[in-house]
């Protein structure tokens, strides 16, 4: 898959659905099996008899559904009878059947449709339809209207769960899941570094990939998000030579945190700044694509945002390497960049004395989120050092007790597995919120301004062949 095709939402088609009125149900019935297709619904559509049955039903206490939630019967099916045996699977999805077709348009035997479909599924859809007597016709996208927004599908290793927890993208923008998921396994990475905590968490991914325990089963899927977060951890953890601690087991590859913190410090903000770089960078093109050069070039989250937060990065470079032309460099990208932003502010004020406070307010308020939102970052560097400060504390305890003689050896092994659990769960939990934080605060806030909405394909799978006797 090429990487501008990777990086985007699914290309969405509008579409039309025409059949016969006489096959519409059938039309229906396999749109709902595809489920691919999104389809217009009427809004306050009045319910329809397979609805009223079902709100009779459990008004005398049937269940919601059964526990395969709503089915479709391939021929219509005998209401008063699905009513009698408590039917409720299939009286709820002849529901949701009566309230799409409520919004078909009749013209003579002819009915249409209208609705969404993933452009890849367009020759599915149609050929499914054309066993109906039907056909799918492309429509232009109504002005003033976005196609909604579906995150392209990664296989076994999917990050949209990260991205839409916090939001649904614009059907223009970029599709952020992979670099996402990414920046969140290097930043827990950073503040769990311990090649044995890390490998606890293979562990515990292996447990879930094997269906273990068994109440942990819905979570089955998310294990290869959990061994990437053991993988980050381990390859942090060899950096730093931390296992289980500073036992002095494996070499310092890189700097221990308890004895350099000043440079993990620093590091961790030179990290952060780069994937805010990364951030305004995408947020750019987003602005762009959003609204055109014209919207894009003075947005703080757009273009100007990008000059003045390279231009800051270039300035702050060029100090503490000592490169005095990059640091002018710098500054006067920085302030083109500032003056682009105030530009914009200004030009979207009442003008006049009152619109340049109001500009002024909100330009100091983007000068200081930037700093705030950089030095964010040093929380990486603030509880990887709390990491192995606490793996530090349970290894000398245990050591400690162990040289008091074999005596107190069951009393280090059991401090050692006790103290290793206490700040393997504790930190566990720390290092996935605060990467979540600063996922969601620090880098998501400038790729999102406009908010999508989500691609929700009309699905009903079909009805067991128990249920064939049921039909009219």
């Amino acid at each position: 898959m090429p990487l501008r095709e990777a990086m985007t939402p699914v290309r969405m088609r509008r579409v039309a659905l025409l059949v016969p009125r006489a096959a519409l149900r059938d039309a229906l019935v396999r749109i709902a099996e595809a489920g691919c297709v999104e389809l217009d619904r009427v809004e306050e559509a009045p319910p329809g008899p397979a609805a009223l049955r079902l709100r009779r039903l459990q008004g005398r206490g049937g269940p919601e559904t059964g526990g395969g939630g709503a089915a479709l019967a391939v021929a219509a099916p005998d209401l008063d009878r699905l009513e009698d045996r408590g039917e409720t699977n299939l009286l709820a999805g002849e529901a949701e059947l009566e309230e799409r077709a409520g919004g078909a348009v009749r013209q003579g035997e002819l009915s249409a449709l209208a609705g969404w479909c993933p452009a890849a599924q367009v020759p599915r859809v149609a050929e499914r339809l054309a066993a109906a007597g039907g056909a799918l016709l492309p429509l232009p996208v109504p002005r003033g209207t976005d196609p909604p927004t579906l995150l392209r599908p990664s296989g076994k290793v999917s990050f949209t769960p990260l991205v839409s927890t916090y939001g649904t993208p614009a059907y223009a923008d970029l599709d952020p899941s992979w670099p996402a998921g990414l920046a969140y396994l290097a930043m827990f990475g950073i503040m769990f570094g311990d090649v044995g905590h890390g490998a606890l968490l293979l562990l515990g991914a292996l447990a879930l990939r094997l269906g273990w325990p068994r109440r942990l089963a819905p979570l089955r899927r998310r294990w290869p998000f959990l061994a990437g977060a053991g993988l980050a951890a381990m390859l942090a953890g060899a950096a730093y030579g931390e296992f289980f601690g500073p036992t002095g087991l494996l070499p310092v590859l890189w700097l221990a945190p308890l004895r350099s913190p000043a440079r993990l410090l620093a590091a961790a903000v030179v990290f952060g700044a780069g994937l805010l770089a990364l951030a305004h960078a995408a947020g750019a093109v987003n602005r762009v694509r959003e609204g055109g050069w014209a919207a894009g070039l003075y947005a703080a989250s757009g273009v100007a945002g990008l000059l003045f937060y390279l231009g800051l990065a270039l300035a702050a470079a060029g100090l503490v390497l000592h490169v005095p032309s990059a640091a002018v460099a710098g500054v006067a990208l920085a302030l083109a960049g500032l003056a682009l932003v105030a530009l914009g502010m200004f030009r979207a004020t009442a003008g006049g004395g009152s619109g340049l406070a109001e500009t002024g307010v909100r330009l100091f308020d983007v000068v200081v989120r930037t700093g705030t939102n950089t030095l964010s970052f040093a929380r990486l560097a603030a509880f990887g050092l709390t990491h192995a400060a606490l793996a530090d504390v349970v290894w000398r305890g245990t050591t400690g007790l162990a040289a008091r003689g074999p005596a107190w050896w069951a009393g280090a092994v059991l401090l050692f597995v006790v103290g290793t659990a206490l700040s393997f769960g504790l930190e566990a939990l720390v290092a996935g919120v605060q990467a979540l934080r600063l996922e969601f605060y620090e880098i998501f806030s400038r790729l999102f301004e406009t908010e999508g909405r989500p691609f929700r394909p009309w699905h009903v799978p079909p009805a067991e062949p128990a249920d064939a006797p049921l039909r009219r």
